[in-house]
């Protein structure tokens, strides 16, 4: 095989290689971040400006739900300890959304084609999501922690107050709320 024909051979296959769901690295660096991936940026931005969710408040969602891992899902149950059961729950991608909450966002915004291993589509659907908890209960969108508790549990859980006996949960969504503030700071300095 030629050398030329080599060259070519290995550019293609490298090409093909995964890639884009794969997470950046330095994932506590916001400037880091969106050096490596400057999409995620630009798709976070056009996100605020249509549904009014900060970029910071978006990024520390992602890294919570799945590092950044655009192939993320749920693990898998196992009966007895080796018979695989399915998966958790439906959450796939980087938003983790849930299939029929998915379902919805699709049907709600007329994005039928949107993916969730896409980050365009899945922080378009972290902005519907935390837009419409804004609306039905008046959380800020500014709001990390409030915002992700909702997220995590549903609207109607999170009016029932289904997190207040939760620990882990509070614990979590504090850190979110961290992360939300780092990213925010961070990003004012490296844009």
């Amino acid at each position: 095989m030629s050398r030329l024909l080599r060259v070519a051979l290995l550019l293609v296959l490298a090409g093909c290689g995964g890639g884009y769901n794969t997470p950046p690295r330095n994932l506590d660096d916001a400037c880091s971040i969106v050096d490596q991936r400057p999409q995620y940026l630009r798709a976070m931005q056009r996100t605020e400006r249509r549904w009014g969710v900060p970029v910071s408040v978006q990024m520390a969602t992602i890294y919570q739900e799945s590092k950044f891992d655009g192939d993320a899902r749920t693990p898998v149950n196992f009966v007895l300890g080796v018979i695989p059961m399915g998966r958790q729950s439906s959450a796939y991608g980087y938003a983790q959304a849930l299939d029929g909450t998915w379902d919805e966002y699709r049907d709600q915004t007329g994005r039928r084609s949107a993916q969730r291993d896409r980050i365009d589509d899945a922080v378009d659907f972290i902005g519907w999501y935390m837009s419409g908890t804004t609306q039905k209960l008046g959380i800020p969108l500014n709001d990390a922690r409030n915002q992700y508790l909702a997220y995590h549990e549903g609207r109607t859980g999170y009016a029932r107050g289904s997190h207040n006996s939760k620990s882990w949960l509070l614990r979590v969504s504090g850190e979110v709320a961290q992360r939300a503030d780092l990213y925010y700071y961070q990003l004012r300095s490296c844009r």
